[in-house]
């Protein structure tokens, strides 16, 4: 099934993360924006102690839980994977990689299988897949059901592809200019390593009783030559081409092949799907909404709602404050920039977000922004950063 709207929780990385495995808008739960936690000046979340995880949820219902690949939660205790409810940790513990080969950060090795510091060989994307497939080879041999987290750092940067994957681009693509052959070939490796994982479930027999979605955190970054279709900006900003991201799900005899869904879904939603799959009671009062009966190709309800995306960011063009977006319907406000004015578009006429109607529009202006503001009240009794020590 393809999803037609499917939309990351924020324009960057630990505040989509923080929605999928909370179920909630990411300053809810401390997550407004990206977690550095080696760089404590410049680190603007602290996952807040008193969010359940989906996989603390889960294990009562009887699933081994696991990461593997990218948490970028929290460095250090309490927020570790095994600390907020993992049974299994295989991956990185931090944000981006300064080096796909090394897998360090800031010549750190952030690298672990639960507790214990380890230091694989081989292109990232590459490593994962292989621990990915050795965990299924091993769930294959259980009788527990399993939930796993798979979360590969490509294409993040630094867009570094292998050679062998760069060079077949290359080859097939003469046109495409230097800076597009690159992100092509990471991101084509890394479906690759997707690939060899939805093998091993139809190998070991797992893919006629699991249920695989695939998403992204955000949207792609233009400065890398990433195409995000006809929407406007990408990745760090919160126009539709930062926020519209890939939404597919892959379960064998029950969603029907080549289904389209035009459902709008946020990160977060996958927090309540699995829950009600899995018969998990999710906390009272989380932002997300199952897609379950979507999934299963049966009538839903219309599920009319507001959206809200944040993030908070550092340095000299936000000084740690925030952007912002708000959707009702097919009208949004954003703001792009915590200097800029916010702007109104109606995403019906005019998707691709080029007529700000702020001016035109106050009543509808007026509204929406007020909304605005609740949320950033609701996300602003939760402290996103840790207490003094």
């Amino acid at each position: 099934m393809t999803f037609e709207n499917f939309f990351a929780n924020s324009c960057v990385c630990s505040p989509s993360r923080a929605a999928l495995l909370t179920g909630c808008y990411p300053d809810r739960v401390g997550v407004p924006g990206v977690i550095r936690e080696e760089e404590p000046n410049n680190s603007w979340g602290w996952l807040a102690p008193s969010a359940t995880l989906l996989p603390k949820l889960l294990k009562p219902a009887g699933y081994h839980t696991a990461i593997i690949g990218k948490w970028h939660l929290g460095l250090s205790s309490p927020n570790l994977p095994n600390d907020r409810g993992f049974d299994h940790f295989h991956g990185f513990l931090g944000d981006m990689m300064d080096d796909y080969w090394t897998h360090r950060r800031h010549g750190l090795n952030l690298m672990r299988q639960n507790g214990e510091v380890v230091d694989p060989q081989g292109h990232a994307t590459d490593v994962f897949t292989e621990w990915a497939c050795a965990y299924l080879d091993e769930r294959a041999k259980a009788s527990q059901p399993f939930f796993l987290y798979l979360a590969f750092n490509a294409p993040h940067d630094p867009i570094q592809p292998k050679p062998d994957w760069l060079e077949k681009v290359k080859r097939r693509e003469p046109g495409m200019t230097e800076k597009r052959v690159r992100l092509v070939a990471l991101i084509e490796h890394l479906d690759d390593g997707i690939g060899q994982v939805l093998n091993t479930l139809e190998r070991t027999g797992l893919a006629k009783n699991t249920l695989v979605i695939f998403t992204s955190d955000n949207g792609g970054i233009l400065a890398n030559g990433a195409n995000n279709g006809p929407w406007r900006g990408g990745k760090q900003h919160m126009y539709e081409g930062g926020l519209r991201v890939p939404g597919a799900a892959l379960w064998p005899g029950v969603i029907q092949t080549g289904s389209r869904t035009e459902r709008f879904t946020l990160t977060m939603d996958i927090f309540a799907t699995v829950c009600a799959l899995a018969g998990a009671m999710p906390p009272a009062g989380i932002d997300g909404r199952s897609f379950l009966p979507t999934l299963r190709g049966e009538a839903e309800p219309d599920t009319k709602r507001d959206f809200y995306f944040v993030r908070r960011e550092g340095g000299p063009v936000f000084a740690g404050k925030t952007q912002e977006a708000f959707r009702r319907g097919d009208w949004k406000v954003l703001q792009d920039s915590p200097y800029a004015p916010i702007e109104l578009y109606n995403l019906k006429d005019d998707p691709k977000e080029t007529t700000d109607l702020a001016a035109q529009q106050r009543k509808i202006f007026n509204d929406l922004t007020g909304a605005l503001r609740q949320q950033i009240q609701r996300g602003g009794r939760v402290p996103w950063q840790p207490p003094e020590k």
